[in-house]
């Protein structure tokens, strides 16, 4: 099925395979056994415990048809993967057909070489795939509302602290605005010509 991609996406899988990084990728919870210290165990749980998906959101992620994996390539330690990761796994919980897998972006330095930003190997970072593990999208490393609220606070750290208080407007956004990617693959993955006619529909 490779001829379904378009040549650019083609030569980016070409040039690194990330079928690989998926396939040896960890769960949520396995990779932050062995990745996380105690301290960032508890930082990843208490924002896991405080971000929470609405009635409609949980039911539009129930409404997905098509197998989505997702790599997240992040770091337990980073302010801004402890902010954003544990959505995705809430995301995961809302239907099977989302399957994410982690990769430590330190341990796996071929990969972050094949995820630069602006010249750096910024982190989180999601890259989408169809049911054959073809590259779809890629999205990261913070939304816009991140980057909104960045620009608002120059003066302070570059690296969030990954605190999240209950019910934070400002994390309902990012939540709001990553499942808007998550969205829009399903969309691309639903709309496929080649996935409706192997599926029938």
């Amino acid at each position: 099925h490779r001829s379904r991609l378009p040549k650019l996406e083609q030569s980016i899988q070409m040039k690194f395979d990330f079928r690989s990084s998926f396939e040896t990728g960890l769960p949520y919870a396995d990779f932050l056994s062995k990745h996380a210290t105690p301290k960032d165990q508890d930082r990843w749980a208490r924002v896991f415990k405080a971000v929470s998906l609405t009635a409609a959101q949980r039911q539009l992620l129930g409404s997905f048809r098509r197998r989505m994996p997702v790599l997240v390539m992040a770091g337990a330690w980073c302010g801004d993967c402890v902010k954003q990761c544990p959505i995705f796994q809430h995301f995961a919980d809302s239907t099977p057909l989302i399957e994410l897998r982690f990769v430590d972006r330190d341990a796996n330095r071929d990969l972050a070489d094949n995820m630069m930003l602006m010249g750096s190997p910024r982190v989180p970072q999601a890259v989408f795939f169809d049911e054959d593990l073809l590259f779809v999208a890629r999205y990261g490393d913070r939304t816009l509302s991140q980057y909104r609220d960045l620009n608002d606070r120059l003066s302070g750290a570059a690296c969030a602290t990954g605190f999240v208080a209950p019910n934070d407007p400002a994390q309902a956004k990012i939540v709001d605005e990553w499942l808007g990617e998550f969205e829009r693959v399903h969309w691309l993955l639903r709309t496929s010509p080649s996935l409706r006619e192997r599926h029938a529909d």
